[in-house]
């Protein structure tokens, strides 16, 4: 096969595109997270998966920090990371996974997992094709993070469309692997609430995802298929979930008065 290689989309927008400038943000939303009091019960997890926001980072980058600084520890044993993120830009029936072998950041390029993207390729529900990537953020935006984080790693990346829980979860295990391999699911919560109003909302989508709940509503997530998959995939293999931070636009540092009328909600979790 040929290699060809999906440019950032959103570097310079979401996120630095200058490579220093980038690492140094990162280093510096993950020694924020670092100082961050997690729950007792996370202190000896090994992560299976994590949760985490994608906007820009100015808004959940240090949200996104709480659930990336749970994995930098297992870094030598992650070989392999599956990534599912929400279609912002196409509609998608089912889901997509990229024609490309690489995904680029300004932190370098990711190799694509081509024998899991050609496994995944054999179902009905699943599309070969970089359109649904091309533009995709939610995908994006997770990995600089990853790069950071992690050593050597191949990617397998998911934009995830309209699909059934059922029928998600079930693609999901094709792929679930053992210790080599974390899954990231992105998304963001409520959007465009006030901010008490989106506080409320975004507590009892909080209060699902941690009770493994599989129904979802894209009003309470926007990755709200990925997450309705990601908790039936908990309950088959027994395993826990624990929430880490929560935030909203609202709380940005360059947040006005008027930003709290609308904001977007963020919260993550790691699951072991």
């Amino acid at each position: 096969m040929l290699s060809s290689i999906r440019p950032p989309a959103v570097a310079g927008l979401f996120y630095p595109a200058d490579p220093m400038a980038l690492s140094a943000e990162l280093s510096s939303y993950m020694s924020q997270a670092s100082l961050h009091k997690m729950p007792n019960s996370t202190a000896k997890m090994t992560p299976k998966a994590i949760i985490v926001p994608h906007a820009g980072y100015i808004y959940s980058g240090l949200v996104a920090a709480h659930g990336f600084s749970c994995i930098s520890a297992i870094a030598d044993k992650i070989k392999r990371v599956v990534l599912l993120g929400p279609a912002h830009t196409v509609y998608l029936q089912g889901c997509a996974l990229p024609e490309s072998t690489h995904f680029s950041t300004p932190l370098g390029n990711l190799t694509i997992d081509r024998s899991s993207t050609a496994k995944l390729a054999t179902y009905d529900a699943v599309t070969i094709s970089n359109i649904p990537h091309k533009n995709e953020h939610s995908l994006e935006v997770e990995l600089p993070f990853l790069q950071h984080c992690l050593n050597e790693f191949e990617l397998l990346p998911i934009v995830v469309g309209d699909i059934a829980p059922e029928a998600m979860a079930d693609l999901l295990e094709l792929v679930w692997g053992g210790d080599e391999t974390l899954i990231v699911v992105s998304s963001d919560l409520s959007h465009f609430h006030p901010y008490d109003e989106a506080k409320r909302l975004d507590l009892e989508t909080c209060q699902k995802i941690q009770a493994k709940k599989s129904d979802i509503s894209s009003d309470q997530a926007c990755g709200c298929r990925s997450l309705n998959a990601l908790s039936l995939q908990l309950i088959r293999h027994n395993l826990c979930i624990t929430q880490l931070s929560y935030q909203n636009s609202g709380d940005s540092e360059i947040s006005s008065a008027d930003d709290k009328n609308r904001v977007v909600g963020y919260a993550s979790f790691i699951i072991n």
